[in-house]
């Protein structure tokens, strides 16, 4: 079970300077304040004082102590035969109260075959009506959603069930060259011969239940079984019962992320985590003044990503907004397809996404007159991009958001109606309910302003913690719940932050994090390497790609070719490096530690980046 444990404790003196400023900034607040209708509130956001980098958001607004299916039955009473979802490439199209009724179902069934509360449900595969429906249907029921990359391979898969100790996995037979129920089988063999529902793995001895999503195989329950399963009477009388018991501090979704440091961790996150993270980005992007047919989002990203699950998904529920999923994976000519067929107003998309969107050959014939807004998030924006959004796509309410999924996941986001320029220079300003502060780590003191510190966040958007790791949520989140994001920012006297850099040498390639330290690991599994370091170097379209830097044992030859051709199917085709170049040192630090920054740089230098 999630264990926080005993967290590790701030330095007084650090704490002593942060009391005195809380009680000036809270003078100043106070001074002059006039009364503004809920919806005005957040525009206010109080700026920084006495030229020190520290931000709170409004607070005047309530939060929400509700779980998703409340908020889910409040829009689908609200609004029931508005649509809720339209899956392009499945060709399903369902209204607010038919999405009800299919994840009362669902959940229900879900409980039928054994699972309950605080379990573990791992969804695996692209995006689909399946995603959505696993999504809402485990958080009406109080099972926990595991969000599994759906490139994973079988060493990738196993490390995470294990983790978290899932009881159940969702997944599709199949997706391009992506053979989910084989690769299952590598890890799990007596899956082939098994009783659905009643799986006994040697390898994985939580994992009972693998249901499929499109076809029936041997040792799976089918998905349409299982929701027909919850239709009875019977069984949706159990799933009223067990929401009785559901709290909106209940954890709901695990998130795999590296943090700051090491392997992939699980972020766990709760009802009331999400549930008011969207609902704060749907205020800011002021979805409640928006008509209906300003109200239909375009999600070309993937929902085991926060970006989808909580950008996507949960503000579209909140708000009553319709989630137009484009393709299974991203395809940015389906994006403006769907925006045309569908009347898309809004979309959303990583860095890497917008340019693919903007670098479609026959971009120009297309008639994406509905667009007034976006949402760019995943990895650093650079100016030059969001001003071409803007220009190209007409997105004048385009919005940068920025976090972690440590944060549920967004802190820091732009109003619609801030300047390109702020748009282009700054993540924003800092959420409402949320607090923000920029450490000059060497002093152990607040950075002036536009000056570069460590960012740290503290707010009813912090994790539970990570799941199992008592001792790695230490590390990141201090006693007074200060969460240390490990990314370097700077404030300006208006408060718009901007991140200029990472503390860790995580790479983020087109909104994919990337752990050096897990690659490396398995590189040193080839017979002929030596030693090998990763690092990212800047790409253009990507943000960053990957560079391995690989040292030979004595004697040995070999190619990049071979290096990536030993990668394919051990590894997500994300994780394979663009760059292999063999190398006979490192740079390194006096006491032998390799500096990876001049590593990088090294590297940029020869390949003429």
């Amino acid at each position: 079970m999630l264990s926080l444990g005993r967290l590790c404790a701030g330095s007084p003196g650090v704490l002593g300077a942060w009391a005195a400023l809380s009680r000036s900034w809270q003078e100043a607040r106070l001074q002059g304040v006039r009364s503004f209708s809920s919806r005005e509130v957040d525009r206010m956001v109080p700026l920084p004082i006495g030229g020190l980098s520290y931000t709170q958001g409004n607070i005047k607004n309530h939060l929400i102590s509700k779980t998703v299916g409340q908020c889910l039955e409040a829009t689908a009473q609200t609004v029931p035969e508005r649509e809720a979802l339209v899956v392009l490439h499945e060709n399903i199209r369902l209204t607010f109260a038919q999405l009800k009724e299919e994840v009362d179902k669902a959940a229900s069934g879900l409980l039928s075959i054994g699972l309950c509360k605080g379990d573990r449900l791992g969804m695996w595969g692209p995006n689909s009506y399946a995603w959505v429906l696993m999504q809402l249907a485990t958080a009406h029921a109080g099972i926990i959603l595991v969000s599994v990359n759906p490139a994973y391979q079988a060493m990738e898969l196993e490390y995470t069930l294990k983790k978290v100790g899932c009881k159940a996995l969702v997944f599709p037979k199949q997706f391009k060259t992506q053979q989910y129920y084989n690769i299952l089988k590598h890890i799990c063999p007596e899956l082939e011969n098994a009783q659905p529902g009643a799986l006994k793995s040697q390898r994985l001895p939580d994992l009972t239940i693998a249901i499929s999503v499109d076809a029936p195989l041997p040792g799976t329950l089918l998905l349409d079984e299982v929701v027909a399963a919850g239709s009875t009477q019977q069984h949706l009388d159990q799933l009223k019962y067990t929401q009785q018991f559901l709290s909106c501090h209940d954890p709901i979704n695990i998130q795999f992320t590296s943090g700051t440091t090491g392997s992939p961790k699980g972020a766990t996150l709760s009802h009331y985590n999400i549930v008011n993270n969207s609902s704060l980005i749907g205020e800011r992007l002021k979805l409640h003044e928006k008509t209906p047919e300003n109200l239909r989002m375009v999600l070309p990203c993937p929902l085991y990503h926060c970006l989808g699950s909580v950008g996507g998904t949960m503000v579209c529920l909140m708000y009553g907004a319709t989630l137009i999923l484009s393709s299974p994976i991203f395809n940015g000519k389906k994006a403006l397809e769907a925006i045309i067929r569908e009347r898309g107003s809004f979309l959303y998309g990583t860095p890497t996404m917008f340019v693919d969107i903007l670098n479609q050959p026959d971009f120009s014939s297309y008639d994406i007159s509905t667009v007034y807004g976006g949402m760019i998030g995943g990895s650093t924006v650079a100016p030059e991009l969001v001003r071409a959004i803007i220009d190209k796509m007409n997105m004048k309410e385009l919005v940068i958001v920025y976090g972690t999924t440590e944060n549920s996941p967004v802190t820091f986001m732009n109003f619609p109606e801030d300047t390109v320029e702020q748009k282009a220079e700054s993540v924003g300003k800092v959420m409402p309910h949320t607090e923000a502060r920029i450490m000059n780590m060497e002093a152990g003191t607040l950075a002036e302003l536009n000056t570069p510190g460590e960012l740290f966040v503290r707010g009813y958007c912090v994790m539970l913690g990570y799941w199992g790791e008592p001792q790695k949520t230490e590390e990141v989140v201090s006693q007074d719940k200060w969460y240390q994001t490990g990314d370097i920012a700077m404030m300006d006297e208006q408060g718009f932050c901007k991140i200029v850099g990472r503390s860790k040498d995580m790479i983020i390639r087109g909104g994919e994090n990337i752990y050096p330290a897990e690659l490396e690991g398995f590189f040193h599994t080839h017979p002929k390497v030596q030693e090998v370091q990763v690092v990212g170097v800047k790409d253009d379209r990507m943000g960053e790609e990957i560079c391995a830097c690989i040292r030979l044992k004595n004697g040995e030859k070999t190619t990049p070719e071979e290096i990536k051709a030993f990668c394919k199917g051990k590894i997500s085709h994300f994780k394979i490096p663009r760059y292999i170049v063999f190398v006979t040192d490192y740079p390194l630090t006096i006491s032998g530690k390799v500096q990876k920054f001049k590593l990088r740089e090294q590297m940029e230098r020869h390949l003429n980046l």
